[in-house]
């Protein structure tokens, strides 16, 4: 039976995968890295981009100082021009879910300080008491560390889990836990290869979220 629902942020919650592009390929301009977006896109759902970019293209960084310079640009944007809200039907969704009691997770790959500022921008941090960070592990997705942590947080088992995820590195790190997994098709995250998900939804309006236990397709 499923009790628990994990979120992931970035493409599932705020369609915030577009400013993330826009933000690292202009950082990748300034420091001479020839990738282009469709090359960036495999990247999406996972938190090691910048300690693989050093690897594969031998360029002198600091991984950390990247990554707060990244979170600084993004924050600023969002603090400063984003003015859309949730992702169309995703707080319905999640205010029925809550309602009938699941127990709430959000997992994303972001940063701690991200997650809180979106949460607080979209009004949705009294859904989400359980947020786990994967910036913070050891791993990344598509290893399923932050998918398994996300369970205990919620005292879960999980066969109890179900996922929701637009990347392929999502989607596979949630059946590599052990989990159920819905993908759900977001076009600008890329062109994501979902298929390793139990169900692949485009909107939200197409699941019966009224009995997730009932549905044979999960």
């Amino acid at each position: 039976m499923i009790t628990t629902i994990i979120f992931d942020m970035d493409g599932v919650i705020i369609d915030s995968e577009p400013i993330y592009f826009r933000i690292i390929l202009k950082m990748f301009d300034e420091m001479g890295i020839d990738m282009d977006e469709q090359e960036l896109t495999k990247f999406v759902g996972r938190s090691d981009l910048w300690e693989t970019i050093k690897d594969e293209f031998d360029v002198e960084f600091d991984v950390d100082e990247i990554n707060q310079e990244e979170q600084r640009r993004f924050l600023a944007y969002l603090n400063n021009h984003f003015d859309e809200g949730p992702i169309d039907g995703v707080e319905e969704v999640i205010r029925s879910l809550d309602e009938k009691n699941y127990s709430l997770v959000l997992a994303s790959s972001s940063r701690i300080e991200n997650i809180n500022t979106v949460l607080t921008k979209l009004n949705l941090n009294n859904y989400f008491s359980l947020r786990i960070s994967g910036a913070e592990l050891k791993t990344s997705k598509p290893h399923p560390e932050i998918f398994l942590k996300a369970a205990e947080l919620a005292k879960s088992e999980p066969e109890q889990c179900l996922v929701i995820e637009d990347s392929k590195n999502g989607v596979l790190g949630a059946k590599a836990a052990g989990m159920r997994c819905i993908g759900y098709k977001n076009p600008n995250s890329g062109n994501q290869d979902l298929s390793s998900a139990d169900w692949i939804i485009r909107s939200y309006s197409e699941f019966d979220w009224k009995d997730l236990n009932g549905k044979e397709s999960i």
